[in-house]
């Protein structure tokens, strides 16, 4: 029998997670709950990668990077696990949390452990969009609401949104609620699901998929623009990311009251109070790998291992099992050997697609209550062109002419955030990554400037100028330079076909034993969901390699046991 990590004649395992994203900080959590002894490095001086917060001199919080949270119940198991009760064998999908009435609309919307840790509030609707002549759309997950404003809108796609709703709900079913904690490890495992996706016309893009069901250029934005959150092109990523639209349905958008890095914080807090360690300005330098004889490994064949990591300081970490939340590409390009590597060489990972990357404008200003904000808490500001826009940022890699953008304001939900009587926002402008060759010290500031004489002259923000009292930006640089991703992407790899599922990086290590991928840069992909859906993945590929045993590996705390006793007992 497998003894248990934590038994009397064998010692605690232990990993080594490199970078403290939320997909690093979930691993580690989980990795805690399995019985492993695991340091999480962070090269930043603060947690979060992507996600970190910044706060400033003069009063405002920043969330850098990821402000959309969806699925709550994934955070409430997380905040639900108990150090050797590890709940991999429960369902990743409660029979509660499928129920009619599963998305909380109002009032708090984080379950009872996560309430523990940081206040999840429903956010409505889920994103205004807004076209270019003016009119708008309140994404609100209400079918009736829906259907009001398509009629409004476009009433010749009425029926259109009949037809899409049921074949979306069909892709969310088999894609998410069936595949999605699906690790793509080998050609069969893709295989056996291709005929579904045949079958569901999932494979085809995104904007084809919604042109079959839509014929108003508006309504065809609404329903594809969505992926563009996640790194991915409309139209380039296949159709099967068709079920965002019932992933946000069925459990609502959602905001953590102190911004996303109140929940980054809360998931450190838990993460130590299962025993994890987390070190701060402690950039990882190589990921060390030995042969088969306990040497620094040579050439790309044989036994090949990872045995910890070497920081930039020269201090060496030894470990059972090293995992990347880094950049995926730069993960290998920069720090693991060449000669460990074989299906991750140099020409593979330079040949992968990446995603798009971003300008995002930090922005405060003054309130002013005779010009109040006509704006939601998520705001998608499309411009005058769509498919063009998106051809030039992803594939012809140029500065366009014009540009949509995603404007937040968390501070219309959470005044805490801006000084009293101030604004909080920033507002995030697609562009193409580094290998466009743009000067971003000469187009950042110019592009600046353009978003901002829009913002005012359009009447987003009236008078925006003189009333802004705090503003920086950062451009593809910031995520080549601080965040150490390849080419300045900000998603990862591009989730195009041929990098989804079995072709997208895998979360165990083709090349090398004990190394491990999670988050964005790992399968199923980017976004707060599916980083988290990552996690869980990695984190049962390293339970079933290190055979925990059954009663940490599928270990239940008692509080969740009672949830469940409860739970069935109200719908009996």
């Amino acid at each position: 029998m497998t003894a248990t990590p934590n038994s009397s004649n064998s010692r605690r395992k232990t990993a080594i997670i490199i970078g403290s994203g939320i997909g690093g900080l979930s691993l580690g959590i989980r990795l805690q709950s399995l019985g492993f002894d695991t340091t999480i490095l962070e090269r930043l001086d603060a947690p979060g990668g992507r996600a970190y917060q910044k706060r400033t001199e003069d009063g405002y919080v920043f969330d850098m990077g990821p402000t959309v949270i969806t699925v709550p119940h994934f955070i409430e198991e997380l905040f639900a696990l108990e150090r050797d009760k590890g709940m991999l064998g429960e369902p990743d999908y409660p029979p509660h949390t499928l129920t009619e009435d599963a998305r909380v609309k109002s009032g708090e919307s984080g379950g009872p452990r996560t309430r523990d840790y940081v206040k999840l509030v429903p956010i409505l609707p889920f994103y205004r969009i807004y076209f270019d002549d003016g009119t708008y759309f309140d994404y609100d997950g209400d079918p009736e609401s829906t259907r009001r404003q398509i009629g409004e809108l476009a009433p010749e796609d009425l029926e259109g949104y009949e037809r899409f709703h049921a074949d979306a709900r069909a892709i969310f079913e088999r894609g998410f609620l069936e595949l999605g904690y699906t690790h793509f490890g080998d050609m069969p495992s893709m295989l056996r699901v291709v005929p579904d996706l045949m079958r569901l016309d999932a494979v085809r893009t995104l904007f084809s998929f919604t042109s079959k069901y839509f014929k108003n250029p508006k309504m065809r934005q609404v329903f594809s623009f969505e992926t563009l959150l996640v790194g991915g092109n409309p139209l380039s990523v296949p159709a099967i990311y068709a079920m965002i639209h019932f992933v946000e349905k069925t459990w609502g958008i959602h905001y953590a009251m102190g911004g996303t890095g109140a929940l980054v914080r809360a998931f450190v807090q838990k993460f130590e109070e299962l025993g994890g360690t987390l070190r701060l300005n402690a950039g990882v330098e190589e990921i060390l790998v030995t042969d088969g004889r306990g040497q620094p490994v040579k050439r790309p064949v044989g036994k090949r291992t990872a045995r910890g990591v070497r920081l930039e300081n020269g201090e060496e970490l030894h470990a059972d099992i090293v995992v990347s939340n880094g950049d995926w590409a730069n993960t290998n390009l920069k720090r693991i050997p060449a000669a460990a590597r074989l299906v991750n060489s140099d020409v593979r990972v330079k040949a992968a697609r990446q995603s798009m990357s971003l300008l995002v404008i930090y922005f405060g200003f003054r309130d002013d209550p005779a010009r109040p904000l006509d704006l939601r808490h998520h705001n998608i500001i499309l411009g005058p062109r769509y498919e063009e826009l998106l051809t030039e940022i992803f594939g012809q890699k140029v500065m366009s002419k014009d540009f949509s953008q995603y404007l937040h304001v968390p501070t219309l939900t959470d005044p805490t955030l801006a000084p009293a009587g101030h604004h909080a926002a920033y507002t995030l402008v697609p562009v193409p990554h580094n290998a466009s060759g743009l000067d971003w010290a000469v187009e950042g500031p110019k592009l600046v400037d353009r978003v901002y004489t829009f913002l005012e002259e359009r009447g987003y923000i009236p008078g925006l100028r003189e009333r802004l009292t705090h503003s920086e930006y950062i451009t593809p640089e910031y995520f080549a330079g601080t965040l150490d991703s390849y080419l300045g992407n900000a998603f990862g790899p591009e989730p195009v076909l041929i990098q989804s599922a079995y072709f997208r990086p895998h979360n165990r290590s083709e090349d090398i034993a004990n190394m491990y991928m999670v988050g964005a840069g790992a399968q199923p992909g980017g976004g707060t969901p599916s980083v988290m859906m990552s996690a869980k993945m990695t984190a049962r590929l390293i339970a079933d390699d290190f055979g925990i045993h059954k009663d940490v590996r599928d270990g239940v705390p008692e509080v969740v046991e009672e949830l469940i006793r409860e739970v069935a007992s109200a719908t009996d």
